[in-house]
């Protein structure tokens, strides 16, 4: 068998601006070959779907449906949009991937308000929570229906799920429901140790977008609904939102590959234990200080904006902060199941070359 298509990249270059840029994971590589040929039934009446659907009870309980989606917004506007009608609002961390990386997609695409609140560490509390949760029955003030947080957050820090749970008991009290964009689930879940369930379901969590392609799949995720009750019509609203693959089983075997054993939990090590690695590397280095937390697999450095302007033409990563002044810059480096140690070794070697420059 040949093919005309061309092989354009240079395999070994690595980037750490995103676990996005990784390629897809060879046993996931696999499993789409192996769901190949012959005919299945399509949009999701197909064996492998249905073996996902079990695998998710697995990790989240038997009340678990999983609905496999096409990408990160789409499995959180999807999510919302089942969870609240169109004069309902949703409260968010500022810095919350659907309010500040979405381009607008909630509002534009779902019709939702959201009520986005400062957090310093990308973290709802219960009080933080209150800060929007008001204006109930008034008219003039779009209803507060849904309290969305990240796991892990997007300044890479995580909940602990007696965290969770304390916003998930408040949210609840009040009469809201609770989603979970768990692009990096896996990555809290493998640096706390825990089972994803703790993180979700026992600990109260309504609905979660679940992410794979960062963590190795080529396309999807998955809306998961833990609490049947919470979303309403997904099926019809997943169709309306353009994201029922028909050939979904390609999606749904990359989530049975992912969860079935362990290959989410080795992924998400590798990609942590190369975050810390990289933390611990660059600590030392004169001009630059590790801004925040490593918690899960993402690095974020204060460092002289020329220095990363330089670096940046070597390895591909994203300003995060340009507003530090002073000739500084925050930058964000994330690390993926892909990376080495070679890899974080080459790029810490470069950082201090263009230092000492």
């Amino acid at each position: 068998m040949t093919t005309d298509a061309v092989r354009r990249h240079d395999p070994k270059v690595k980037a750490f601006a995103s676990d996005n840029y990784a390629g897809v994971h060879p046993e996931i590589m696999e499993a789409i070959a192996l769901a190949n040929g012959g005919h299945q039934v399509s949009y999701g009446d197909d064996v492998y779907t249905e073996a996902l659907r079990e695998v998710f009870r697995r990790h989240f309980g038997e009340q678990a449906e999983a609905f496999p989606v096409f990408n990160g917004t789409a499995a959180n506007v999807v999510s919302l949009r089942s969870m609240c009608a169109p004069w309902e609002a949703v409260i968010c961390p500022e810095s919350a991937h659907i309010n500040s990386d979405e381009g607008g997609a909630p509002e534009v695409i779902g019709g939702l308000k959201l009520l986005p609140v400062p957090t310093p560490d990308g973290k709802l509390t219960p009080e933080l929570v209150d800060r929007q949760a008001w204006g109930f029955g008034d008219v003039h003030r779009a209803q507060p229906r849904v309290v969305s947080i990240s796991n892990a957050t997007e300044l890479g820090t995580l909940y602990t799920p007696d965290e969770i749970r304390a916003i998930c008991d408040h949210a609840h009290e009040l009469g809201l429901l609770v989603h979970l964009d768990g692009a990096r689930i896996t990555n809290a879940a493998a640096a706390l140790d825990l089972p994803l369930r703790a993180l979700t379901t026992d600990a109260g969590v309504d609905v979660v977008s679940f992410g794979g392609t960062k963590i190795g799949l080529l396309l999807g995720e998955a809306v998961v609904v833990l609490n049947p009750s919470a979303a309403r019509g997904l099926p019809y609203v997943r169709k309306t939102g353009m994201q029922l693959a028909s050939k979904m089983r390609f999606v749904s075997v990359q989530f049975e590959a992912l969860l079935a054993g362990d290959l989410w939990l080795r992924s998400a090590r590798q990609a942590n234990a190369m975050a810390r690695r990289l933390a611990e590397a660059v600590r030392p280095l004169p001009g630059v200080t590790v801004a925040r937390p490593v918690e899960a697999n993402g690095v974020f450095a204060i460092l002289p904006a020329d220095v990363a302007d330089r670096l940046r033409k070597r390895f591909r990563f994203y300003n995060w902060n340009e507003q530090i002044g002073d000739g500084m810059v925050e930058v964000r480096w994330m690390c993926a199941f892909d990376t080495t140690e070679a890899d974080v070794d080459a790029f810490v070697a470069a950082l201090a070359e263009e230092l000492s420059a």
